[in-house]
């Protein structure tokens, strides 16, 4: 079992909660133990893809958090709470409500790079603390802003309300964004530069990296399939999260050495990153530089 669960991951739970139900799942199906982790912690407020990776796809668990990632979002505006979500305690009102027509003049602010300060109830580490364990105990927590990248970002609407003049209460965005980005601080700058204040009430995540909500199973799913010890029915390849590097085909020798960890010189290669694959087996990641040959930067034990 090396290889992707996909899970449609339901609020309520957090992303270690879903860990431990595929660790179950395991168990219950009778496989072998293997290593599970998954690809970028989803709140668990939050809903939708959550990549879980089993055995030496653990491997491939770094770059899932380095890739960039799909939502959909509500907004509510009048008030902004604390966590930044429906979840939190009410901190500042306004009665001032935004048209359609004003949300669709402002999202281009925030596209592209952007400067933006996480949310106190974040997992992020203050002096060695979780700034969401620190907020809880009362204390006045500072954040630096980071530079992330809004790839995309647009409102859902009928087509007739794009110029309406009506006020909304709330209003259901769709971003594509770099690591690192949180959808709650876009949601309250957003809100604040529209004169106005807001919170996140729904979000769920459609895609991370290259996996979809196409892809993805239920709870209730995984553990039919566990029961029926079937879950290699769910299972995607390890390959699936290498989706956009180039497989580059090695010989037996050539994959023995790159096992070992030692440079392969004599392949004629591009450089960059390639899946070296021996008979569509994954052997290793590796970076091939001109006249260097192939050095392993991930080696896998298949």
């Amino acid at each position: 079992m090396h290889g992707w669960l996909i899970i449609d991951k339901p609020v309520g739970p957090g992303s270690t909660q879903i860990v431990g139900a595929v660790k179950r799942a395991l168990r219950e199906g009778g496989y072998p133990k293997v290593k599970v982790g998954h690809g970028g912690t989803l709140d668990p407020l939050a809903s939708g893809v959550l990549p879980v990776a089993l055995g030496e796809a653990t491997k491939l668990s770094g770059r899932m958090l380095d890739a960039d990632k799909s939502y959909d979002f509500t907004v509510r505006f009048g008030e902004e709470t604390d966590t930044l979500d429906a979840e939190g305690k009410v901190m500042t009102t306004s009665d001032r409500r935004p048209t359609i027509r004003e949300v669709e003049a402002g999202l281009p602010r925030f596209t592209g790079a952007i400067s933006q300060v996480p949310p106190i109830f974040s997992a992020l580490k203050v002096e060695g603390k979780r700034a969401y364990d620190l907020a809880r105990a009362g204390a006045d927590v500072v954040l630096a802003s980071r530079d992330v990248i809004i790839r995309s970002l647009s409102a859902h609407h009928p087509g007739e309300s794009r110029a309406s003049e009506t006020r909304i209460e709330e209003v259901t965005l769709s971003a594509i964004v770099s690591k690192g980005t949180y959808i709650r601080s876009l949601a309250r700058d957003l809100a604040r530069a529209l004169d106005s204040v807001g919170h996140v009430t729904m979000l769920r995540r459609t895609k991370a990296g290259p996996f979809t909500l196409e892809q993805a199973i239920s709870l209730d799913n995984l553990e039919e399939l566990a029961k029926a010890r079937d879950l290699e029915q769910a299972l995607l390849p390890l390959a699936a999260g290498l989706d956009d590097i180039p497989a580059l085909p090695v010989t037996p020798d050539q994959a023995r050495a790159l096992r070992e960890g030692r440079r392969v010189i004599g392949i004629a290669a591009t450089p960059g990153l390639h899946l070296a694959t021996d008979q569509s087996v994954p052997v290793a990641l590796v970076e091939a530089d001109i006249g260097e040959g192939l050095r392993v930067v991930r080696g896998f034990n298949l």
